[in-house]
């Protein structure tokens, strides 16, 4: 593994425990040029999936951006990091464990959606405005309305 902080590309493995519920490896490496430390992960990776986005284009399926997402619609809620990483290898899993090599991009927002939902609603509504693209607080408003259980009438 090149280190990141010289590119010495001979870096030791100083220590190796399992990540994110068991399906990942966190290495922890040391490099002996500039002795440098840092984290890597280790994940497998049953097949190469290439997102289909609206307009047509097709691009790799990238593990990060999905990552990076998610967090940003989990800022400052209070939800242990580790679940967080457990949701993201199960929705990964499942994006792997559909059959197909290309997926709509729609299909994953919604299976995103769909974890947040379980998870934390606030998140669910912060993704959701930019996975749905709303443009005015109208919009938030209908979404979480659809959200709120009907509340029974008080008329008696």
């Amino acid at each position: 593994m090149r280190c990141p902080f010289c590119g010495n590309i001979d870096t030791q493995v100083k220590d190796s425990r399992p990540a994110e519920d068991h399906v990942a490896i966190r290495r922890r490496r040391f490099c002996p040029a500039c002795g440098g430390r840092f984290t890597t992960y280790e994940r497998v990776q049953l097949r190469d999936l290439v997102v289909i986005k609206s307009n047509g284009k097709r691009e790799d399926f990238d593990r990060d951006k999905l990552e990076r997402s998610i967090r940003i619609s989990m800022q400052k809620r209070p939800i242990d990091p580790e679940r967080i990483d457990q949701m993201i290898s199960g929705i990964v899993r499942r994006l792997e464990s559909m059959g197909e090599t290309d997926i709509p991009s729609s299909k994953i927002g919604e299976i995103v959606m769909e974890a947040l939902a379980r998870i934390d609603t606030v998140a669910y509504v912060r993704f959701a405005s930019v996975y749905k693209n709303f443009q005015a607080a109208d919009d938030f408003e209908e979404f979480v309305h659809e959200l709120r259980p009907p509340q029974p009438s008080t008329d008696e």
